[in-house]
């Protein structure tokens, strides 16, 4: 006699698994982006955090999160498999907050720190960023007074065909000012104007740029949106100032050639001025030689104020031309450029060039961006004693 239970026990081992219920792409790609929170709650016990000192990772996932969160639509598909109540215990998200920032606008500020993720899921629908990014080429306009740049752009392409001006990375240096020059797009883009420093909702800096390109077109971009461009473009760059040719390194390799040194002395002179300002009067020079050997006569030149000089800084250099380089230091600090008149030891009357009242953490900052090639068109603003843009 057959036994009702065992035959159904038997036909069971043959049945087709049932069906998920035919689910879009676009479902399954949200579905999979929530799994991917899930399992980062599973693994380390607390729902994803805001935050800069968060691993981009969490940071992305609770952007994603705010996003899921703040949408109807993927609240009515995610609210069966939430097991763990991340949409409906969490406090509730402003819609418009959550799609301020997605997943690729994220990614975009954090590469210049991080490197590009892995991460591109979630990528359902037409991201914000790309529908800027839309906009921004369709609102480009005929530059009507490209006259005046079209000789920018032609000594630009001479420059980087002569090596005097190189290209470097977008991401180790992100800042944007007036006249930087950059590739975007494999077209050269040029920064002509750059209006007020403002805060965006988020509470970010943002500015509004007029930005030149060669083909004598212009748009009226925000600055992160040019960040955002020139990140997301893997063979965007910056062009370096055409001074701005030296690499420098702390560390060198056996095949590294040294052609020379930039030191910063500190005098020790009795003077009432410089004893008065001792900490801020700073000389900067250059030298292809040892900087013992040329300031061990300082006490009688006059070069030196007369006076013995001690050395608070020094950097070394490759590859590049020192007075082209000493005259790149005295643009930037001109307007701190010290003026005193001294005697030389025979009466004769001497203005000692190189002497400059400038702090010395400002003069670190500009070696370090005469080695990024962000140095173009700063100065130095006594007033503020910072470098600005010109």
């Amino acid at each position: 006699m057959l036994d009702l239970d065992e035959l159904r026990a038997e036909l069971d081992e043959f049945a087709q698994p049932e069906k998920k219920g035919g689910r879009s792409p676009r479902e399954e790609r949200i579905i999979a982006g929530f799994e991917e929170i899930q399992r980062f709650v599973e693994q380390h016990g607390h729902v994803p955090q805001h935050g800069e000192d968060k691993d981009i990772f969490e940071r992305l996932y609770a952007v994603r999160l705010d996003r899921l969160r703040a949408l109807e639509e993927c609240r009515n598909l995610l609210v069966p498999l939430d097991q763990q109540g991340l949409l409906t215990g969490a406090e509730v998200v402003r819609a418009d907050t959550a799609e301020t920032m997605d997943d690729d606008e994220l990614l975009a500020e954090l590469e210049g720190a991080a490197g590009p993720s892995v991460i591109t899921e979630l990528r359902h629908v037409r991201t914000s960023a790309e529908k800027r990014a839309a906009e921004e080429i369709a609102n480009r306009e005929k530059c009507e007074d490209f006259d005046i740049f079209r000789p920018l752009f032609k000594q630009v392409e001479s420059e980087l065909k002569a090596d005097i001006r190189q290209t470097r990375p977008f991401g180790k240096d992100a800042s944007v000012d007036a006249g930087n020059f950059f590739i975007l797009g494999g077209q050269l883009v040029y920064v002509a104007e750059k209006g007020e420093d403002f805060q965006t909702p988020n509470g970010h800096s943002d500015a509004r740029l007029r930005v030149v390109y060669a083909n004598g077109t212009e748009s009226n971009l925000l600055l992160r949106s040019l960040q955002r461009a020139l990140y997301k473009d893997e063979a965007g760059r910056r062009l370096t100032d055409p001074n701005a040719g030296p690499l420098f390194s702390e560390t060198w390799d056996e095949d590294d050639i040294e052609s020379g040194t930039i030191y910063v002395l500190r005098s020790l002179s009795n003077h009432p001025f410089i004893a008065e300002h001792r900490e801020l009067i700073h000389k900067i020079g250059v030298t292809g030689g040892k900087i013992e050997t040329r300031i061990a006569n300082a006490s009688l030149d006059a070069t030196y104020l007369l006076a013995d000089v001690e050395v608070v800084a020094s950097y070394k250099l490759a590859g590049i031309n020192r007075t082209k380089l000493e005259n790149l230091f005295h643009r930037i600090f001109a307007s701190a450029q010290l003026d005193l008149t001294i005697q030389d030891r025979f009466g004769n009357l001497v203005r000692p060039r190189e002497w400059f009242l400038v702090p010395l953490h400002v003069i670190d900052e500009a070696v370090q961006r005469i080695r990024e090639g962000s140095v173009s068109a700063m100065i130095y603003d006594p007033k503020t004693a910072r470098l600005v843009s010109a």
